[in-house]
């Protein structure tokens, strides 16, 4: 039995292919690899996974032009991501990149070429591969950021599993993976200097079980963290699949699990923080960082040691949050008030803007570049900084035409976590439906937007946040199929929304089904969920009618 898989089945799909569609390369024990200098992470990446999954041994070739080989290569008259894969009549198979990334996912491409059994980690049949592929594919992204935020602070997400993520990505060719790592519901990152981030306020005695109107909860304590060498190994694992990684370190608001490690974090002369602990449910938590120069420094610690995990070659970007900082307990400090006086801020808002600006400041000056969420943008930015753009398209766009750069990721798009039918069978229904087709037809870029404030559009990002998804099956029904669509619209230059053609692509998932399946991915199937994806009882929030286009 074999799997053929043609050229007009790839996702995301190609800017051009040429050339009839015919059997051509298909990989068997004598096949080599000739790696030119600069595909060393695909040559090894290659091996890893198409040797495995074939048990093929890819040999080194004797010869740059051998017969019966994969041949990378490195042209830098390319695109710095595009790639060119050509198949040759000796019959061999040439991948040529702009940059190692542009080999990287033409190699990608390969293997979707190769059948669903390339997806898998062992043969699964005897005898050669039966993999036709075209005679020639050219292509190359539409945007910079084709990016993924996974939230794991809200729910824990073993090291394995943001590794499997990883891996996934790479077979979306998506780049970006924006990593949510503290939170009020944890701090998931390993700080040396500040031990009781991880010893305290990696931990939460209970979690509210589905949205938090629900009267449910699940009493076993949760939790985990990163420790640094954890982190060390994802961001070299992401690096080897030509993926950035932006740490989030959310501040001012969203730090009750700091403040619960460290009371003096917290605003001491309006609440008792010593009596706070790490936050069981969900929602906008009231509060927040004290505005005082103890705080700046040790949060500036607290980076230190970021930006030495995170390096600047893999993460040039550091994400701040800034996002849902209620101002409440900012107006009753005497603490907060004497700081708005001092400062000449003005007010709250402004004394949000004054600790954004520091840490703009503080990392430009170490090499970085602070993103936040659109709230950033409240109380005037900091000319360097970049802006996640959640809310809506507006933010994005009122960032862009002052010339800030922006990666667009609107909640009532492309939040995964909202649910993906009407049904009731839909686990934990959270938000707006956004169906497979209606994250096929989002469009990053929104109409109207003059050419020069849309050359600030970084890209695209999709979301994932995790209060409803206690673990890796959860993530993997909330983010798939739709991730497929998602990293089309990011990769692909589409028509307009309304003319993009929906009927291909369901076709195309056709296949692209059967290589989620080799992968062990626990998607929703087209049809509804299956009875063990379902939570009968778990109460969601589910809001009716087509989202807003704000």
């Amino acid at each position: 039995m074999t799997h053929e898989t043609s050229p007009h089945d790839l996702i995301p799909a190609p800017a051009r292919v040429e050339g009839p569609y015919r059997r051509g390369f298909a990989p068997d024990a004598r096949t080599t690899l000739s790696a030119a200098p600069g595909t060393e992470t695909t040559e090894r990446w290659l091996r890893a996974t198409l040797g495995a999954a074939f048990g093929l041994p890819l040999r080194e070739a004797a010869a740059d032009d051998a017969d019966n080989s994969i041949r990378l290569r490195v042209d830098p008259g390319l695109a710095p991501e595009a790639y060119r894969l050509h198949v040759v009549t000796d019959p061999a198979v040439e991948i040529v990149g702009g940059s190692p990334a542009g080999v990287f996912w033409g190699a990608q491409t390969l293997r979707q070429l190769l059948g669903p059994d390339a997806f898998r980690k062992a043969p699964v049949r005897p005898g050669p591969v039966a993999g036709p592929v075209t005679q020639t594919i050219e292509d190359e992204p539409r945007f910079a950021w084709r990016g993924l935020m996974l939230d794991v602070a809200r729910h824990f997400m073993p090291k394995d599993d943001v590794l499997r993520q990883l891996d996934l990505m790479a077979a979306h060719k998506l780049n970006v993976l924006h990593l949510h790592l503290t939170d009020d519901q944890g701090w998931r990152i390993e700080i040396t200097r500040h031990p009781r981030l991880t010893e305290v306020g990696a931990w939460r005695a209970r979690t509210k079980w589905g949205h938090r109107a629900s009267p449910l909860w699940n009493e076993t304590p949760h939790g985990g963290f990163y420790p640094q060498d954890d982190i060390r190994e994802i961001v070299a694992y992401a690096a080897d699949r030509h993926i950035s990684v932006v740490p989030e370190i959310d501040l001012p608001g969203h730090s009750q699990a700091a403040i619960a490690a460290y009371p003096e974090l917290g605003n001491t002369d309006v609440v008792d923080t010593t009596a706070l602990s790490v936050w069981d449910t969900w929602g906008v938590n009231p509060n927040v960082l004290a505005p005082t120069e103890a705080v700046l420094r040790f949060y500036e610690g607290v980076l230190e040691e970021v930006l030495d995990l995170f390096p600047a070659h893999t993460s040039p970007f550091v994400h701040i949050g800034g996002d849902e900082c209620p101002k409440d307990q900012w107006k009753a400090s005497a603490t907060a008030q004497a700081r708005i006086a001092e400062l000449g801020v003005g007010d709250e808002d402004g004394l949000q803007s004054w600790f954004v600006r520091h840490f703009d400041r503080w990392l430009a000056d170490r090499g970085r570049r602070l993103i936040g969420w659109d709230e950033i943008l409240e109380g005037g930015l900091a000319p360097g900084a970049a802006v996640s753009s959640w809310r809506g398209y507006a933010g994005g766009v009122t960032a862009a035409e002052a010339g800030h750069d922006v990666v667009m990721c609107p909640e009532q798009q492309v939040y995964l976590d909202h649910r993906q039918a009407a049904g009731e069978d839909e686990p934990m229904p959270i938000g707006y439906v956004r169906t497979l087709a209606d994250v096929y037809r989002f469009e990053p870029v929104p109409p109207g937007i003059a050419p020069e404030a849309a050359a600030h559009i970084l890209g695209t990002q999709a979301n994932v946040w995790t209060e409803v998804m206690e673990n890796r099956a959860r993530v993997d029904y909330q983010t798939y199929p739709r991730l497929a669509a998602f990293a089309e619209v990011a990769w692909s230059r589409l028509p307009a929304p309304q003319e993009r053609d929906l009927a291909d692509f369901e076709r195309r998932m056709t296949t692209h089904y059967a290589r989620l399946d080799a992968l062990g991915v626990d998607y929703r199937p087209p049809g509804g969920p299956h009875p063990w994806q379902r939570r009968p009882g778990v109460r969601g929030r589910p809001l009716q009618g087509p989202p807003p286009n704000v």
